[in-house]
């Protein structure tokens, strides 16, 4: 009779749902990064974005809840090389003075199956506001998560390389942005 009483216990102790999972809110800036690369004549340029702020909800339980907002700070571009940095305050590519951020909201997220997403939204840079699809990796850590994702977004959609920059065959019209943003859950 004890040893059915065990496993009752036992069993009833497996039986029990698990935990709730973390919901990801605290973004660990010094572990996340935004960079780009685009082509001049040719030939790759990377950069990437020093300041950038996110807020952040999601729970690996229900995707479909999740929410991300990102603030980058286009003074902080790194461009590769002083000139082009000062270059892209300017009125024909940043246009800095009236536009200092670029904002991408999500408005969906979908879950794809094996840790992967699609987050839909909207990016607002220049003035200009454009919905994106982006994909989106869940890669789950011991203190934090990692969400990394790659898209192509076409920078004269955005005013971006305005004027004799325009000409594709000198800069390319795509920028592939890359993205990881690390966070801690609660």
């Amino acid at each position: 009779m004890k040893a059915h009483i065990y496993s009752l216990v036992g069993f009833s102790m497996l039986a029990t749902p698990a935990a709730h999972a973390l919901e990801y809110r605290t973004v660990l800036p010094q572990q996340s990064a935004i960079s780009f690369e685009t082509r001049q004549m040719g030939v790759p340029v990377a950069g990437g974005f020093k300041r950038f702020t996110t807020q952040m909800a999601f729970d690996p339980e229900k995707p479909e809840a999740a929410s991300a907002r990102i603030e980058i700070d286009l003074a902080s571009i790194d461009a590769g090389s002083v000139e082009a940095d000062d270059e892209s305050a300017g009125k024909l590519w940043f246009n800095r003075s009236v536009y200092p951020k670029a904002v991408f909201t999500s408005s969906q997220i979908r879950a794809l199956g094996g840790n992967r997403y699609e987050m839909r939204g909207t990016l607002t840079l220049k003035g200009k506001s454009r919905e994106l699809i982006v994909p989106v990796s869940y890669v789950p850590g011991k203190t934090a998560a990692t969400f990394n994702g790659t898209f192509t977004l076409k920078r004269l959609d955005f005013g971006i390389g305005e004027g004799m920059w325009a000409d594709v065959a000198t800069v390319a019209n795509e920028v592939q942005v890359k993205f990881r943003i690390a966070a801690s859950g609660k």
